[in-house]
């Protein structure tokens, strides 16, 4: 069953309306001449697992506050901050939480998501918890690209990482998505250091036999009492290292709408591929196309930088296309060259304050 809370019944009209903003070419670029064609919509902070790595040590113990129904942007607000948005340049689009299958109406809000001219490409990051049920219905609205958070392939070691004893119901939502023909697949793997980092090998291997594309995300200091320390950090190089015992890692050219994954295949007969994110040993930031909407409803610029635009506000007290296209705007010139996250680690084990679930990734 969908976990649906009650203030997640937001009722809402779906006109497709056209934008009258009219933007200027090359509007999306930023201060350091990235182009910014990519944004990231966390629909909801709401989750059914309680992953380690997501939920803080303070918000294990009980202070998780929810955010309430008028603190979300509702999906004619959404709509409207991507229709504007696309009409600037953005061309992709994932939706995270969260956990973004559980809010209520989801499927109808993609749907006109799709409808959107000029959209390419509409993504979702998943726990899979309700990908069996769900899948068939996604694919059909137009999501065709699915990433999946698996840390472990055993069910009781999935079971301590998440708080649920969920391991065989997310591999029947994995078979679901590939059964559909969905490509990529891919298997988000945070690498956690006598957690779980016996399983590289295990999970490299998964790409050889199946058309996945499995990606070990470096572990990151995310909020306030994080879980992470340094001790539990592996870095991609030693990640690489241990897999290279498998066989050669044959470099893959990435694709347009491709994020920072560094990507390999694992031997030439290798049925799928294997991907590298690594934020804070080989930051990325220089090649970053992204932009962030909150579930709150704050457009963050970077994942590792707490400056954010208020875009609810902005909605909300003036609500035309041009103040939510000057609010994009404004966040896109405020990002930063890079973030520091490396040197703060070493000088002060410094994180970023913001909280995962509620930033989306």
């Amino acid at each position: 069953m969908c976990y649906q809370p009650a203030f997640l019944q937001i009722p809402y009209s779906m006109k497709q309306e056209k934008t009258s903003f009219l933007p200027t070419e090359n509007s999306l670029v930023d201060m350091f001449s990235r182009s910014i064609s990519y944004l990231r919509l966390s629909l909801t902070d709401r989750c059914n697992l309680r992953c380690l790595y997501c939920v803080t040590e303070n918000e294990a113990n009980g202070s998780l506050t929810k955010l309430q129904h008028d603190e979300l942007l509702t999906y004619e607000e959404l709509l409207r901050v991507v229709r504007v948005a696309v009409a600037m340049g953005i061309t992709k689009v994932r939706l995270t939480g969260g956990e973004p299958l559980v809010r209520r109406g989801v499927l109808d809000f993609i749907s006109h998501l799709g409808a959107i001219e000029g959209l390419d490409d509409i993504r979702i990051t998943t726990n899979g918890l309700l990908l069996e049920q769900f899948g068939p219905k996604l694919h059909a609205a137009g999501v065709n690209k699915v990433n999946i958070s698996l840390d472990s392939l055993r069910p009781d070691r999935v079971a301590a990482i998440t708080g649920a004893d969920c391991f065989n119901q997310v591999w029947r939502g994995i078979e679901t998505m590939l059964a559909l023909g969905c490509a990529p697949v891919k298997l988000n793997m945070v690498v956690m250091r006598h957690i779980n980092d016996d399983e590289i090998v295990a999970f490299a291997r998964l790409s050889q036999q199946l058309p996945l594309q499995v990606r070990f995300i470096e572990f990151m200091p995310i909020g306030v009492s994080s879980r992470w320390n340094s001790d539990t950090y592996i870095d991609t190089d030693e990640i690489m290292a241990r897999i290279r015992a498998l066989g050669e890692l044959i470099p893959l050219h990435a694709g347009r709408n491709d994020g920072p994954a560094q990507v390999f295949r694992l031997g030439s007969d290798a049925i799928g591929s294997l991907g590298f994110i690594s934020p804070i040993s080989h930051h990325f930031c220089s090649r970053c196309n992204r932009l962030r909407l909150t579930s709150s409803g704050a457009l963050r610029s970077c994942l590792l930088h707490d400056d954010e635009v208020d875009l609810r506000a902005v909605i909300r007290e003036r609500s035309t296309d041009a103040a939510i296209a000057a609010a994009l705007l404004t966040a896109i010139r405020n990002k930063p060259r890079g973030h520091h996250l490396k040197e703060l680690i070493r000088q002060t084990g410094g994180d970023c304050h913001g909280r995962m679930s509620r930033i989306g990734g």
